[in-house]
């Protein structure tokens, strides 16, 4: 008798799309993510438009100034310019959960069923860790570093910052919070890819948190309260990243391929 072959069939088979299809999706799925950014621009525009979330974005610093102590614009296009960046910035922001859903929706039917398992939960948490440092960063850090930064400052200096210079120094906090945030999500991809094992994870633990601390005094200010800030939260995070690892890879693994079985 012939032999039967067992073997599963694959899960991809007849989902393949001409070269062209593929580019019209991309850009079906383009527009989409731009309307709603778009969208989400329009509506902070009226409210609560872009002062307000410039005022927002300000009031850590502000409540560590002298009474009445204001941001200064030292560009004659600033006070218009700067605030219209942060509400573009603000609109992807609040878009991006359906700009990462366009580019899931794009790329998940060219998935196996184990890498959705795979890929769809890892978007979700890093998009998710961002905010939440970012969050970390605004509601907890600038507060306690500015007020550290003003208990320096001389009695015969008056402290008005330049509201371009505090955006940059904003973006780059958000962005090194959010980063740092990350680091669960690094390693378990590095776990799940056998790039490094558990073990080899846990060993390079001490050494880690020195690279914390050299990280966090290079992309935060030379204070102490922001490198504690973000050097902590790290090392607490590669911990919650070599757990979650084990777990990740217990139920992201690829289902094993049954062997063609021959009759007799």
């Amino acid at each position: 008798m012939a032999s039967e072959d067992k073997t599963p069939p694959d899960e991809l088979a007849g989902t393949e799309q001409p070269f062209v299809q593929h580019l019209v999706e991309l850009r079906d799925r383009l527009i989409k993510a731009a309307i709603a950014v778009g969208v989400a621009g329009a509506v902070l525009a009226l409210f609560p438009g872009p002062a307000a979330l410039y005022d927002i974005l300000a009031a850590p610093l502000v409540a560590t100034l002298p009474a009445g102590g204001k941001l200064i614009a030292t560009s004659v296009i600033s006070p218009f310019l700067v605030p219209l960046k942060i509400m573009l910035m603000t609109a992807f922001l609040l878009a991006l959960p359906v700009v990462l859903w366009q580019v899931w929706a794009f790329v998940a039917p060219g998935l196996y069923s184990h890498e959705k398992k795979l890929v769809l939960p890892l978007v979700v948490s890093s998009t998710v860790l961002f905010f939440v440092g970012v969050a970390f960063c605004y509601f907890f850090v600038f507060g306690q570093v500015f007020k550290f930064i003003q208990g320096f400052a001389p009695t015969s200096i008056a402290a008005t910052p330049d509201i371009e210079s505090y955006l940059d120094f904003v973006l780059s906090m958000f962005l090194a919070f959010g980063m740092a945030f990350e680091v669960p999500i690094v390693v378990i991809v590095l776990a799940r890819m056998n790039i490094v094992t558990i073990e080899k994870l846990k060993a390079f633990r001490s050494y880690f948190i020195v690279l914390a601390f050299v990280i966090s005094a290079i992309v935060t200010p030379p204070d102490v309260v922001s490198q504690l800030a973000l050097a902590i939260p790290m090392c607490i995070l590669y911990e919650i990243g070599i757990w979650a690892a084990q777990i990740f890879i217990k139920h992201t693994q690829a289902p094993p391929e049954e062997a063609p079985s021959s009759g007799a």
